[in-house]
């Protein structure tokens, strides 16, 4: 398999010791097609063109098209599953929302580290494009994992994957609800939520970085866990709930969209054959 041999090198502690397993998900299809979607509208000409070249051959060869590979890779090809399956998360809660890698970096396999890699990898042009093309894939996904607040959470309740609540009279867990069920609640295409979350207040982002270092990203995240309410007092929610905190949910995707549109544009925004310095 392609790429798989420098995965594998680059996790040799590939076990999977906390948080969420490998069947959950962050924000659910809609969720990460919706923050490709707006990391599509943000690409510079020399970004949209280095991103149009690396996925040319794929099945929808955009941002959103492939925004949930690196969930969808769990099934298709098992090994590289197992191997990717931490980098989708990050417990910091903890430690106060304080990221630390002796205390809370799983050994390196972690979302901040996967990040920081797969963008490594991204950035060197002298790298094979198979493996740009699948570092690429990896990042979209991760943008949107880790402006997931559940997967920088509490490594004691697996992200909030043992909150068992009745949300809107059906049995499912915290994680679930802030992965997709609340989004569901929407009833909406793909199409008109991009639409949705584009009518939103512009966020503040922080300034662009050569290395784009995910670290604010996942605290950030992280701290909005603690807003009273967030783990709700009854195991039995719903509208209210959904009011309270789906516009939450749906500013940190439309905050994904940005940042991932930021850090493409940082690390793909040299035309090639350009000086990168």
């Amino acid at each position: 398999m392609r790429g798989k041999a420098v995965l594998v090198g680059l996790c040799a502690a590939a076990a999977i010791v906390l948080s969420v397993p490998p069947t959950a998900n962050a924000w659910g299809p809609q969720g990460h097609n919706t923050t490709g979607a707006i990391a599509d509208l943000r690409l510079s000409a020399p970004a949209r063109g280095e991103v149009a070249r690396l996925l040319s051959g794929e099945a929808n060869p955009t941002l959103a098209g492939v925004s949930n590979w690196a969930d969808e890779v769990r099934s298709n090809d098992p090994e590289l599953g197992k191997i990717s399956a931490p980098w989708h998360y990050v417990n910091i809660a903890e430690n106060g929302c304080v990221y630390d890698p002796a205390v809370n970096g799983n050994d390196g396999q972690n979302v901040i580290e996967a990040l920081r890699r797969q963008t490594a990898i991204l950035a060197d042009r002298s790298r094979a494009d198979a493996d740009r093309r699948q570092a690429l894939k990896f990042i979209v996904h991760f943008v949107g994992d880790i402006n997931q607040p559940m997967h920088a959470g509490y490594a004691r309740d697996r992200g909030g994957n043992e909150i068992k609540v009745q949300y809107l009279g059906r049995s499912t867990n915290l994680h679930s609800v802030w992965d997709s069920r609340m989004l569901d609640t929407r009833h909406a295409t793909d199409a008109d939520e991009v639409q949705r979350l584009l009518a939103l207040p512009a966020p503040n982002l922080p300034p662009a970085q050569p290395d784009s270092d995910p670290i604010r990203w996942a605290q950030d995240s992280c701290r909005i866990i603690e807003t009273p309410g967030v783990y709700p007092d009854s195991a039995t929610i719903g509208d209210e709930y959904t009011r309270k905190f789906l516009p939450v949910a749906e500013t940190q995707l439309r905050l994904a969209g940005e940042l991932l549109g930021q850090l493409l544009n940082t690390v793909l925004g040299t035309p090639t054959g350009s000086a990168a310095g």
